[in-house]
């Protein structure tokens, strides 16, 4: 067999009992902050706006939109979730990077489906589980040459994702799920000019919520019988060798079954590009440590990966998309404002004159160190004062990364801030409780019943 149907045969073999306890409490961490993440970006007006596309539609079925009090078609609850998911910056990655949000696209599509055929929890997991497996696998694979190039990965990585969490509840034979994968890959797409725009930035919030939709389709027509190529990860003109400079093809099955890649989820803090966690957090520190005020800064000097420099050096940006990607605007927010708040990120910052001022004093580089070192999304930040010596911070696994994992009460108090004005707390009580007993659930159709209508 090739990695292709490898993959298809890995995911369909997996079985609930074969998964190690920590990666089940991780997937249960991940699902937790994707169900909260998702409700609170239902309330942005581009979440809207797509969830009123397809409400317009009239296709109805089994499937909830988060926080709606109607159901849609797998596919289509996918996208409107998917965007929800990613509408604020709030969703969940991997680390080290490999442009792949397992909740958006693993977990989100796994759970259309699932409702759609009244699934237990057990099974769900298992697919979420499996998605993660695979879509990660991928996009080590494809490698970070995948935005050098201007592509946004996870808009591309993510139709993999929804494929196989759509065709394990789908029950798909092993010839089936390598066609989904076949399928998905024509699925796979986004680009980062949304960085560089003048407007128009919002279509990064599509992306994710378009990919797994994209691999939802993919399992459904492969369910019918339509075909894709069975070597679409590794052939010449496949996924990887396509959209990436250095493809590792052998990470496709690397250690595939024995080494969980669910384990390297991370769950955010703050409202922002991953990217910009790091810096932040070094702020921080300093900050607690030379108790300085904001305006005893002459310059604050960011290293980290190439990335850094040239995708997140924004200094004007037009939108507060822009402004969550930019690196100066994020870490100018956080010397004034709680970063870990999301309500702090508001289109009001972005004429603040106190962040205006102290953007034009942040300077990103690339440090050799980092680099060398391949601590991806690490970063060193070193503060000039006017009356004091420069003091640096370096923070390497910052809160939140599997080096340095939120507990689970950190997850559940971040569920409760970004849902109190949405949930009834005793309501949200029974969905923490739900998805910390989810392999004891008959039906996870009460996970929907829980959160529509939620507002």
């Amino acid at each position: 067999m090739n990695a292709t149907q490898r993959l298809a045969r890995f995911a369909i073999e997996l079985n609930y009992r074969r998964i190690p306890r920590e990666v089940i409490e991780r997937a249960k961490a991940c699902i937790l902050d994707t169900l909260a993440v998702s409700l609170y970006g239902s309330t942005k007006p581009w979440s809207r706006t797509v969830s009123g596309f397809i409400r317009a539609s009239g296709l109805r079925g089994r499937s909830t939109i988060l926080g709606m009090d109607w159901k849609a078609q797998p596919a289509q609850a996918t996208l409107a979730n998917g965007v929800m998911a990613h509408a604020f910056e709030l969703d969940n990655v991997r680390q080290p990077g490999a442009g792949v949000h397992p909740g958006a696209t693993g977990f989100l599509p796994a759970f259309s489906m699932a409702e759609e055929k009244r699934a237990d929890g057990k099974t769900l997991l298992t697919a979420f589980v499996g998605a993660c497996e695979v879509m990660s696998r991928i996009g080590v694979a494809a490698g970070n040459s995948l935005e050098r190039r201007g592509f946004h990965a996870p808009g591309l990585t993510g139709t993999f994702g929804g494929a196989i969490a759509a065709g394990k509840l789908m029950k798909l034979n092993q010839a089936k799920m390598v066609n989904a994968l076949g399928i998905a890959a024509s699925y796979s797409g986004g680009l980062i000019e949304f960085s560089r725009c003048q407007e128009g930035a919002m279509i990064k919030r599509l992306h994710l919520g378009k990919a797994a939709e994209g691999g939802v389709t993919a399992a459904l027509l492969a369910g019918k019988g339509f075909a894709g190529p069975e070597s679409i990860l590794e052939g010449k003109f496949g996924f990887c060798r396509t959209y990436s400079d250095s493809p590792e093809l052998d990470y496709l099955t690397h250690r595939l079954g024995r080494e969980f890649e669910t384990m390297n989820i991370a769950i955010k803090r703050c409202a922002c590009h991953i990217n910009a966690h790091a810096p932040i957090e070094a702020l921080e520190k300093l900050r607690r440590e030379f108790q300085f005020d904001p305006e005893d800064i002459r310059e604050t000097t960011v290293g980290g990966i190439e990335k850094l420099v040239t995708h997140h050096a924004i200094y004007k940006p037009k939108d507060l998309m822009m402004a969550q990607y930019s690196i100066p605007f994020c870490v100018a927010l956080a010397l004034y404002f709680d970063p870990t708040d999301p309500e702090s990120f508001d289109e009001r910052k972005l004429k603040d004159k106190r962040i205006l001022a102290m953007m034009r004093k942040v300077r990103l580089k690339v440090d050799h160190e980092i680099e060398q070192k391949g601590w991806d999304r690490a970063a060193r930040v070193s503060v000039a004062l006017k009356k004091e010596p420069r003091h640096s911070a370096l923070i390497v696994h910052f809160k939140g990364t599997p080096g340095n994992p939120m507990s689970r009460s950190e997850v559940e108090e971040k569920a409760r801030k970004l849902t109190r004005a949405l949930l009834p707390a005793r309501k949200l009580e029974r969905l923490v409780e739900t998805i910390n007993h989810l392999d004891k659930l008959d039906d996870v159709s009460w996970i929907g019943a829980l959160l529509r209508g939620a507002r």
